[in-house]
């Protein structure tokens, strides 16, 4: 068998090598030993050719003989006469390792594991597979045929070299990996360790190796799911396959937010940082199927992920019933942080404008409650400006997480013109009877009139806040089972785009009390039997009818709820009347009286009084100087205060995450998405009686100014952070990291807080 080796990359020389670095390089050479695993016969095989090289080029008459020979093959490869009268003068015990044709070695059979061993050390690994292979086929397909013939006898005289090529082809494989693993080709890294580990397991050999291998390749996962993962959606096997990965990383780990040893490498926060990277490659179905499965656990992390997953597929794919599932999932997290805001969104969303806007004065989040108010200056509810935080928070912190739904825009008016939309909201149940926050509530039944128009065209109206009367939900749609009365508050879009409620402010506020009043089931007012008394139209008598002045004619006895006469409202104007003018009265007797007395007894000493020292030509205060600078809150962000903005989330990160659990801090400098993830990261490990101590050093490369939001700001920073993880007071493990950061910052108030954050690259040990 002919190897392509020389001596010079035997005994790793250049050309011009002198003597004396000859003998240094054999004598590295000889001392250093390979594995332990490998057998005598290997280290002989390989000390033999090291010490042929060794015997040609310390002659130099042999060495001047083989220097013709290799220059012949390196610089003129066609004319061989000169190396074919070398090789005739060349002693006799050195003719059979060199060929005129090839600049290679002879070897025999026992000779190979010596020369792919040698192979190995000069990182030849390629080369190694592709002549190690072949004789372990040929092995194999022997040893079958032997098995096959019964030769008992032949299958006993086994090659003594067998484990040591096949241990030095897996070697190969190994090494192979984790040099394309630093190269940035994961998944080939992943073959090339997966293809020694199978040869070990074949044949049954070098337990540790295997072991070493498969260490590698739990290590690798990571790599291997955003590989596979970021490839295009036409991949489907291969984006199938990072999804079984990740599926067996989460169950080893025990969850997103599990401490189960997946023997990956990954602490908790850099597992987080990694699914956070990872939902940029997810489509909006992928996270929904994995993160709604993963809520299960359960996992809080899981479930407001999920909670996204939900909502942007419920938008987007406009299935309002996956928004209701979600609005589900956000009533089972409110029980540990204040997730109002969200479920607000849901509520507008789902059509309930006044559960929307109940459960929105709840909500913790001034910052946005600001926002929605400013917004809502000249409507007599919230729902213009919660309609316009409502886009924006889909657009900019729900959207960009999905790759299907990066580039999508938000529009309500949109999903509302959707006729599956208004399908499925019609036949949803009342506010109250969906939140269930009252004790009892008597369902009040108001006919629906329908209009031939299934969409919100510009110049045509719809009617709004109505209930329709729907015992079974539409037949071709996936609804959820509904009670008997239900109701929907559609909206309309004007042609500026925000919304507007047909129902005047005061008929919702008169509605919203007269529910809560018959909710108390305590007593029935005049104007509620006689709604009992009506008849209940059929549905399809309710849809032929046009909504002429059915409403108007219905108004006259809900008013009168209060006082049968127009005397009797007088009387009562009167007496409330008379009644303040009393205490007026009362007040200014009793306050003259008081202050007379006071005088009479108690009188008061004289002040004296003090003439203000003022001059003319000085000013009562200081003048600033004209020619000092001014102080701008409101400037660009620059290096130093990016740098400030981060150490302060970096420092507030490790009170939150620390001994002490501070987890009100992180409201100081985070915002959206962030602020509600971290808090639920802060809030597991205080239950989980678990805490950090970080030491961190920033240093900020770029400052990125969106032109189109003078309020938003991507800044890109160096982190590097030391971590020590404590569980129970005992201290568990450390990690030293090196990370590139993307921050994504937002000016609140003229403050600038941190929205998200991204790993750009990522050192993983």
């Amino acid at each position: 068998m002919r190897i392509p080796l020389d001596y010079y990359r035997i005994l790793g020389l250049p050309l011009a090598a002198s003597e004396e670095q000859l003998r240094q390089a054999y004598s590295d050479r000889i001392v250093q030993l390979p594995r332990r695993e490998y057998s005598q016969a290997a280290i002989s095989s390989r000390k033999q050719l090291i010490e042929e090289a060794y015997v040609v080029l310390s002659d130099p008459k042999q060495r001047s003989t083989y220097d013709q020979l290799y220059l012949a093959h390196a610089y003129d490869p066609d004319n061989l006469a000169a190396a074919a009268v070398a090789l005739e003068n060349r002693p006799e015990s050195t003719k059979r390792g060199t060929s005129t044709q090839s600049l290679g070695i002879e070897i025999t059979q026992d000779e190979l594991v010596g020369a792919l061993l040698i192979l190995q050390e000069l990182g030849e690994y390629e080369l190694v597979l592709k002549l190690g292979r072949p004789y372990l086929v040929n092995k194999n397909g022997a040893k079958s045929a032997r098995k096959g013939n019964n030769l008992a006898d032949e299958e006993i005289h086994e090659s003594a070299e067998h484990p040591n090529v096949v241990l030095t082809v897996a070697l190969a494989c190994l090494e192979l990996g984790r040099e394309q693993w630093q190269q940035g080709h994961y998944e080939n890294a992943a073959i090339s360790l997966e293809t020694g580990q199978e040869l070990l397991v074949r044949e049954g050999l070098f337990s540790s190796v295997q072991a070493e291998i498969q260490a590698d390749l739990y290590k690798l996962r990571p790599y291997r799911i955003l590989e596979l993962l970021a490839l295009s959606q036409e991949k489907t096997a291969e984006r199938r396959q990072g999804l079984e990965l990740l599926q067996n990383l989460l169950e080893d780990r025990g969850g997103i937010d599990g401490t189960n040893n997946d023997d990956s490498g990954l602490n908790i926060d850099d597992f987080l940082r990694f699914i956070q990277q990872l939902r940029n490659h997810l489509t909006v179905a992928e996270q929904h199927k994995l993160f709604e499965a993963q809520s299960k656990r359960p996992s809080a992390v899981a479930t407001y992920l999920a909670v996204y997953a939900l909502i942007a597929r419920g938008f987007a794919q406009r299935q309002p019933a996956l928004i209701r599932q979600a609005r589900q999932m956000l009533i089972r997290l409110g029980k540990r942080q204040d997730v109002h805001l969200e479920q607000s969104l849901c509520a507008l969303l789902l059509g309930q404008t006044e559960e929307a806007t109940r459960v929105l004065e709840l909500s913790q989040e001034y910052e946005a409650l600001a926002f929605i108010r400013e917004k809502s200056q000249d409507s007599p509810d919230l729902l213009p400006g919660l309609c316009l935080y409502a886009e924006q928070w889909l657009q900019h912190e729900v959207f960009p997480h999905f790759r299907d739904l990066a580039n999508q825009q938000a529009f309500l008016k949109d999903y509302f013109a959707n006729q599956q939309v208004q399908a499925y909201l019609e036949a949803l149940p009342t506010d109250a009877e969906t939140t269930n926050e009252w004790a009892v509530i008597n369902p009040q039944y108001f006919p629906q009139p329908q209009t031939n128009n299934s969409s919100f065209p510009n110049n045509s109206t719809r009617n709004s806040g109505q209930f329709k009367h729907s015992r079974t939900p539409t037949p071709d749609l996936d609804l959820p089972e509904t009670p008997e009365y239900s109701n929907f508050s559609p909206h309309i879009w004007n042609s500026s785009g925000s919304v507007k409620s047909e129902v005047p402010a005061a008929e919702r506020t008169s509605r919203g009390t007269n529910q809560h009043l018959n909710g108390s089931a305590k007593s029935v007012t005049p104007g509620h039997n006689q709604k009992r008394r009506r008849r209940k139209p059929t549905p399809s008598a309710s849809r032929g009818r046009v909504p002429d002045n059915r409403p108007h004619a219905r108004r006259p006895r809900r008013r009168r709820t209060f006082a049968n006469t127009i005397e009797g409202k007088t009387r009562l104007v009167w007496r409330v009347f008379i009644s303040l003018v009393s205490i007026l009265v009362f007040w200014v007797l009793a306050t003259t009286t008081f202050g007379w007395l006071k005088n009479l007894f108690f009188p008061t000493r004289s002040v004296p009084v003090f003439q203000l020292f003022v001059q003319i030509n000085q000013p009562p205060i200081s003048i600033p100087d004209p020619n000092s600078k001014p102080q701008s809150l409101d400037g660009p962000l620059g290096d130093a205060t990016a740098e400030e903005v981060i150490l302060t989330w970096l420092s507030t990160k490790a009170e939150a995450l620390g001994p002490n659990h501070e987890i009100n801090n992180l409201e100081q400098i985070l915002t959206g998405s962030a602020l509600s993830q971290w808090r639920l990261v802060a809030q597991q490990d205080k239950l989980d009686n678990r805490y950090r101590k970080y030491e961190h050093s920033v240093k900020v490369e770029s400052v990125e100014k969106i032109e189109l939001f003078a309020d938003r700001a991507a800044v890109v920073a160096t982190v590097k952070e030391v971590t020590q993880l404590y569980e129970n007071g005992q201290f568990k493990n450390s990690s030293n990291e090196n990370l590139r950061v993307r921050y994504d910052l937002i000016r609140q108030r003229g403050k600038w807080r941190i929205q998200s954050t991204s790993v750009v690259n990522q050192i993983i040990r």
